[in-house]
């Protein structure tokens, strides 16, 4: 019997046999990526923080919701605005953290202070080529260096 994913998509593995992990590819597309929603309790406040460290545009402005990107037609990142929003405990706790941002610059410690001044706080854990910072409301986010 084939598979709910053999049904609606066909070889998913691209190898004619199903389970195979080499070449693993979907033959039809069920969806694109329209975009990453943060919650937060001031999105235009964390928009503002995004929008410098990842040099985006803001693409859509509203109450309660605003949407960042390098385009309207492209997939953005948005900030939902959450009542009573708490930040996730780092690195564990009763609030875990369920995405973080890998944020990619040349320079550790020039990138360090350029995100201190926007508002991040430097967290634990790191390495040589990685930093660990909270953004001004509290999600947890890298700056790697490779």
């Amino acid at each position: 019997m084939p598979s709910f994913w053999q049904t609606c998509c066909g070889d998913i593995t691209g190898s004619g046999h199903p389970g195979s992990a080499h070449g693993a590819r979907l033959s039809r597309m069920i969806g694109r990526l329209h975009g990453t929603v943060i919650d937060c309790a001031a999105p235009q406040k964390l928009a503002s923080f995004y929008e410098a460290l990842l040099g985006m545009q803001r693409v859509q402005d509203e109450p309660g919701w605003v949407v960042i990107g390098d385009g309207p037609d492209r997939p953005g990142l948005a900030f939902a605005q959450v009542e009573d929003y708490r930040p996730p405990t780092w690195p564990a706790g009763d609030r875990p953290q369920y995405r973080h941002f890998d944020v990619r610059v040349e320079d550790l410690d020039v990138a360090e202070a350029a995100v201190v001044e926007l508002g991040a706080t430097r967290l634990s854990g790191g390495g040589d080529r990685f930093r660990v910072f909270a953004d001004p409301v509290g999600h947890p986010f890298c700056l790697v260096a490779f």
